[in-house]
């Protein structure tokens, strides 16, 4: 097999690594993971689980420290889907890869082999879409600024397909989106809610993004004017996430994106709001660390202001512990003394290691919501709009006229009292997540 990676020839000696004798029973057992990296105790993870945070981690050359035979033990198939799961196949391509060819069976590393070039095929065609969005928009006078996606892999990454993308994200000034979603129209994006220009107006008070299907995918484009639902009560200032931003290269095209700072209060937030369920969030989080410049003193202090510091030490926690991110000394004093963070990681981790998925539209997702919040003015404004926050269930449930629009929250209350008199997890959907 010929060596494609530009890390391959630098750790070729890693397949050498692996000895082709019969392993004996005590290097065929489930091989243990370094203690920076080690699961929660509590937690069953089998071989797959360790193998994926060691390839991915901070230092994946932790794997290194595997029995010889390590490869007979895994379930290929599984860690495939896994990876799958987790967002990070390329990732743990590359790392396996470097390895040399007998890091894996010859089918299992074929199968790693072809998801990666679907995944390449699919980041080179959204970064030829981003650029013909960005460059219409351009042409019109509209500022947007690209965030996560193939944008988040060059800039974390220096590879746009060590990440798996599957749509792209803009982010947009509230006064610019009636235009934005025309010219994106004319391009050949569908917008998934159709809404009259009214019902549009007051749905922007309460949501935060339009998305749109292509004939090249579902949910391909996301213009959102706001970083998350309203109900979530994490006021951000996007005007200043647009004043702050940098200037980056995707696919040779120059284009604004928030800075390191704000990217790691954005995606911190977006991976609480999923519960922290895919690990290519926490390697965002964790490559984002490595910066020697960051702004932690910044950092810290919008996190306090914006209420998110639980949010922030969670996610920093799960970095830490799962991947091995270093962290510096300062946010590292604050997270040792936050016994609820702890807590709260620890339950996720064990949660994540025995594959626990969670109902986004649950109860017991909206109260692990509110315990993520370390004020109680902040849990109480979360509740209170949650209550009466219409989300595109309420607008689909039924049609009222512009004058009766107010009524919506009454909708949103009626249909939140049913699920709970039904007892029923599933049956309403939350505001946009």
């Amino acid at each position: 097999m010929s060596r494609r990676l530009s890390t391959a020839e630098d750790r070729s000696h890693h397949a050498g690594a692996v000895s082709p004798r019969a392993a004996s029973p005590s290097e065929t057992a489930a091989p243990h993971l370094p203690s920076h990296i080690a699961p929660t105790t509590g937690a069953s993870p089998g071989t797959e689980w360790n193998l994926l945070l060691a390839a991915i981690s901070a230092s994946p050359e932790k794997i290194d420290d595997w029995p010889a035979g390590f490869e007979q033990t895994v379930d290929w198939p599984k860690l495939l889907r896994l990876a799958d799961h987790h967002g990070v196949s390329s990732l743990l391509y590359q790392s396996l890869f470097s390895m040399g060819d007998s890091a894996a069976p010859a089918d299992g590393f074929e199968s790693f082999e072809r998801r990666h070039a679907i995944n390449v095929h699919k980041c080179l065609f959204l970064a030829r879409e981003l650029v013909r969005v960005l460059d219409t928009l351009d042409s019109l006078g509209i500022e947007v600024m690209p965030y996560k996606g193939v944008v988040l892999s060059e800039t974390l990454y220096g590879d746009m397909a060590l990440r798996q993308s599957g749509d792209m994200d803009l982010l947009v000034d509230a006064r610019d989106l009636p235009r934005t979603r025309k010219a994106v129209c004319e391009l050949g994006y569908t917008p998934r809610l159709a809404l009259s220009e009214a019902a549009e107006r007051a749905y922007m008070s309460s949501g935060y993004e339009c998305t749109f299907d292509h004939p090249g995918g579902r949910n391909l484009l996301e213009l959102q004017w706001a970083l998350q639902p309203d109900f979530y009560s994490v006021d951000f200032d996007l005007s200043g996430v647009f004043r702050r931003a940098v200037t980056v290269s995707v696919a040779g095209r120059q284009a604004k994106t928030p800075s390191a700072e704000d990217l790691l209060l954005i995606l911190s937030l977006h991976a609480a709001k999923h519960v922290w369920g895919r690990l290519i969030w926490l390697c965002d989080i964790a490559q984002i660390t490595k910066r020697p410049d960051l702004n932690w003193d910044w950092i810290s202090s919008q996190a306090k202001a914006l209420g998110i510091e639980r949010i922030m030490h969670v996610t920093l926690l799960l970095a830490k512990s799962l991947l091995g991110a270093e962290i510096p000394s300062s946010p590292n004093r604050t997270l040792l003394s936050d016994a609820a963070s702890h807590t709260l990681a620890d339950k996720i981790r064990i949660g994540m290691a025995n594959g626990v998925s969670s109902n986004v539209e649950s109860f017991d997702y909206f109260r692990l919501m509110m315990r993520l919040r370390e004020r109680r003015a902040d849990r109480w404004r979360f509740l209170r709009r949650l209550t009466f926050t219409p989300g595109p269930g309420e607008w689909e449930a039924i049609q009222l006229p512009a004058r009766l629009f107010p009524l919506y929250r009454v909708v949103r209350l009626g249909r939140l009292t049913a699920r709970l008199f039904r007892g029923r997890s599933a049956t309403i959907s939350a505001p946009p997540l």
